[in-house]
């Protein structure tokens, strides 16, 4: 299976490459995500909800004009920047990363926390969720209170994310999605299981074959 990825933000030939090596390390057997970057005047992060109506654009725009002959697209990003547009207008599946794990929590019964770096992250999470008719099983958006660099900062982010677990323990929450698409978390212990949203969609996605 090939699947043509465009990142949500202008990135870089280097942290595309950082994002494009993690993708061979967690793609299932058998996917191939040729990860591609936005031109340069897309947002280079996304800060507020202006930021996230760019990167909706150049998202859909991009995606629109992946080559013949891959098999799905999807953003790299847990906003699933531009899939209600691309899931109207393409002829091959748009895969939207939020919309696959809030879709498999729900068959579950496992209501879902999540962590971001931001509130108009949060915020548009929340109204993506709700628009897929999916809010329900988003209990709670967390904040983070990071900085983009953050994004590529393994051990402050790791440190984050475990403080958030064990709020979100202390609140209920038996499941918690990591809310940025080019982190690698580690495995943690303890009463809430924390999980790679973009590792487990290509995996229900590869186990669906399309």
């Amino acid at each position: 299976m090939r699947i043509h990825a465009s990142t949500p933000l202008y990135v870089g030939e280097e942290e595309l490459a950082r994002r494009q090596a993690r993708y061979d390390r967690i793609a299932p057997a058998g996917v191939t995500i040729e990860l591609h970057d936005l031109p340069d005047a897309a947002p280079r992060s996304l800060e507020t909800e202006e930021d996230c109506r760019a990167s909706e654009e150049f998202v859909i725009e991009a995606l629109s004009a992946a080559q013949p002959g891959v098999d799905a697209v999807f953003a790299d990003c847990v906003l699933d920047p531009g899939i209600t547009t691309l899931q109207r207008t393409l002829s091959i599946p748009a895969i939207g990363i939020l919309r696959t794990n809030l879709a498999h929590a729900r068959a579950l019964g496992r209501p879902t926390a999540a962590v971001v770096r931001n509130q108009p992250i949060a915020d548009e999470m929340r109204r993506i969720a709700e628009e897929s008719g999916l809010g329900d099983v988003l209990t709670d958006i967390r904040l983070l209170k990071l900085d983009f660099a953050a994004v590529t900062d393994h051990d402050l982010w790791q440190a984050q994310l475990e403080s958030a677990a064990a709020d979100a323990a202390e609140a209920g929450a038996s499941t918690l999605l990591n809310g940025c698409s080019a982190v690698d978390t580690d495995a943690t212990t303890g009463p809430v299981t924390v999980y790679d949203p973009v590792a487990r969609a290509l995996r229900l996605v590869a186990a669906g074959a399309l």
